[in-house]
């Protein structure tokens, strides 16, 4: 376990800071409020047994490290004293709240070991530990009792105020419909309300066009992307209109997306609000109808006509140009070829033979990339159930020599059939797989497992996708380019010592885009990475 904070239990003010250090440490690990809530009432609970019975009592709070994907906050109490022999109600008491508590006493001393899983161990890196570790070492220390018990008062006074308030307009917020849910700055939905997931058709997995079109009218989806792209860059508040789809038709509703920020100011992710407008909207609509205002209306659907066909001529743009690019390149490599077989090889290197080739070479593959990644495309394709075991097989086919020559370990565990494009899935395990290996500086060890519970995301809880890993033993990467290694072009390292046009994890996204699925990693320096793939069972 790796230790965040101790706390001397001798009186009532050091239960007052345990509880608020474990609401603190369960925040910054990204728990829901219910656990935190849970896990600090359970650990304050055994903290007062130890108040008021016990004896030379130390609270420990840390994060347990068990593997990549299962990380747990844990509190162990111990006191020379068996605490649970002095009052068993409240160790009752604390079970029935956590779930998650272990007791033992031995040679004249208790412990008591109270713990809760972190819901996406793979955002729990080393440095955010280590920042949960500084953190406390440089927070100031308390303001003295007197103040503390003025602001309990306060609270007290607030909740009363509260819960007149939520009684007053209870009736009120029961006849808004308020869809709610966070997102993170790469667009990944975290978390979404049950009236959020009952009211749409499809399952919203990501902030984007793809995930977008599935329930917003599309003349309103680019102008809540470009309002989201500005707020993630200003870190500011966006709020806009648009048309959410239900059943038939479409309805009104404000959107509102602001940054979820913690109390030192820092935030990771972003709330996102939906509130139906509709009837509102209507009558404005009514008052607006005249003919100046019919006029303007044209003239907008005209330029928004204009604006989905430039769209549609830059899909094609990627398509044309690399189709047309190859064949004028590809004379110029048979000439190149034909025109060296007349030169000596003092000839060659003299008019840099050589380098014009691997150069031409260089082109020809990076055109090569491009026109693959203007194909990836599902309109009009039907899926079907795909084995994955046999493409994992098929591809490693592909792979041997590779294989052969850096004397690889590859692991295949069972996986299985999904639903989706054979030809895109083989592409996208392909480049995982060829990463693994040609991003390694040791003997490559490459491991393929099923891992519905791994990652433990908050896809998962679901049990609607089908969750696969590709773990490699390779360089790793560096966590700040975790926002980059997915965009087109983007290389890590320089050309000479790793091949490659920076296109395959660009396409390899864009594959799971067209499955309505999302891509994920962990990974560090020197230690390898996992890649963690999600496909939607149906």
């Amino acid at each position: 376990m790796k230790e965040i904070i101790k706390i001397n239990l001798d009186n009532e003010m050091d239960l007052i800071l345990a509880h608020k250090r474990c609401m603190k440490i369960a925040e910054m690990c990204g728990m829901p409020s219910s656990f935190q809530t849970r896990f600090s009432t359970a650990v304050s609970e055994i903290a007062r047994c130890s108040i008021a019975k016990g004896k030379d009592s130390l609270l420990v709070l840390g994060i347990n490290v068990i593997k990549a994907a299962h990380k747990e906050i844990v509190a162990i109490i111990t006191d020379t004293i068996d605490l649970k022999n002095c009052n068993p109600d409240a160790f009752i008491y604390a079970s029935k709240i956590s779930g998650n508590i272990e007791y033992s006493f031995y040679n004249n001393q208790s412990t008591t070991k109270i713990s809760q899983l972190v819901a996406s161990p793979g955002l729990l890196s080393e440095a955010k530990i280590k920042g949960l570790i500084d953190y406390f070492k440089f927070e100031p220390p308390l303001s003295p009792y007197d103040e503390i018990r003025k602001k309990n008062i306060e609270l007290i006074a607030l909740s009363e105020k509260l819960a007149e308030s939520e009684d007053k307009y209870k009736q009120l917020a029961n006849t808004i419909p308020i869809l709610i849910c966070v997102i993170n700055e790469r667009s990944n939905v975290l978390l979404a309300n049950e009236s959020l997931e009952s009211f749409l058709d499809f399952p919203l997995l990501a902030f984007d066009k793809k995930n977008l079109n599935n329930f917003v009218h599309p003349d309103d989806i680019q102008g809540v992307l470009d309002g989201w792209n500005k707020a993630k860059a200003n870190r500011s508040v966006f709020s806009g209109e648009m048309r959410i789809k239900s059943n038939s038709n479409y309805i009104w509703h404000l959107v509102s997306i602001s940054p979820n920020r913690a109390e030192d100011g820092t935030f990771s992710s972003w709330l996102v609000y939906f509130v139906d407008i509709h009837a509102q909207k209507m009558i404005v609509e009514t008052l607006k109808d005249n003919s100046e205002l019919k006029l303007i209306q044209k003239e907008l659907e005209s330029a928004n006509s204009k604006l989905v066909f430039k769209n549609k001529e830059l899909e094609q743009f990627a398509y044309i140009a690399s189709h047309d690019l190859q064949e004028p390149l590809r004379k110029i490599m048979i000439m190149l070829s034909r025109a060296g077989q007349h030169l000596s090889e003092d000839q060659k290197k003299e008019y840099y033979f050589d380098r014009i080739t691997l150069a031409a070479g260089r082109l020809s593959n990076l055109i090569t990339d491009v026109l693959n990644y203007s194909r990836v495309d599902n309109k009009n394709q039907q899926f079907q159930e795909v084995d994955l075991q046999g493409v994992l097989t098929e591809i490693l086919g592909d792979l041997s020599l590779v294989i052969e020559e850096k004397n690889a370990i590859i692991n295949i565990n069972p996986l299985p059939k999904v639903f989706g494009l054979d030809t895109q899935l083989r592409q996208l395990f392909y480049n995982l797989i060829n990463n693994a290996l040609k991003f390694n500086t040791s003997q490559p060890s490459v491991t393929i497992s099923s891992a519905e519970n791994a990652h433990n995301n908050q896809l998962a809880v679901t049990d609607n996708y089908h969750i696969i890993s590709i773990e490699d033993n390779g360089i790793g990467m560096d966590s700040q380019y975790s926002d980059r290694i997915f965009d087109m072009f983007q290389r890590l390292h320089e050309r000479d010592k790793y091949g490659g046009n920076g296109i395959g994890l660009a396409l390899c996204r864009r594959i799971i885009e067209n499955h309505n699925g999302i891509i994920d990693f962990t990974s560090k320096p020197g230690e390898g990475t996992i890649f963690w793939i999600y496909l939607p069972k149906k």
